[in-house]
């Protein structure tokens, strides 16, 4: 018998990690090692003044050409521009 399993846009996942095109809910700021001269505090306290807070909608809109760097972001209406080592900091579903 199989399990209906939950459809994967549900599934948590770091914004990071999503394509162009992927839309969801901002579940979380989970700041690990970034590889960014910005201490994981301010990391995340820069991410939240962008908009980026629990139950924010986002959507990735464009990404560059060359490694999928940087992303666009529209979150709640605004867009902005990320690093995806950044937007691996943002746990969405």
């Amino acid at each position: 018998m199989a399990h209906d399993l939950p459809h994967s846009s549900t599934l948590p996942q770091f914004l990071g990690a999503a394509s162009k095109g992927y839309a969801g809910q901002v579940q979380a700021i989970a700041v690990a090692d970034l590889r960014s001269s910005l201490s994981a505090t301010e990391m995340e306290r820069r991410l939240i003044e962008l908009g980026f807070v629990e139950g924010a909608r986002v959507q990735i809109l464009h990404q560059g050409l060359f490694g999928r760097d940087p992303i666009a972001v529209r979150v709640n209406g605004s867009t902005v521009a990320l690093r995806r080592r950044e937007a691996m900091a943002i746990q969405v579903a």
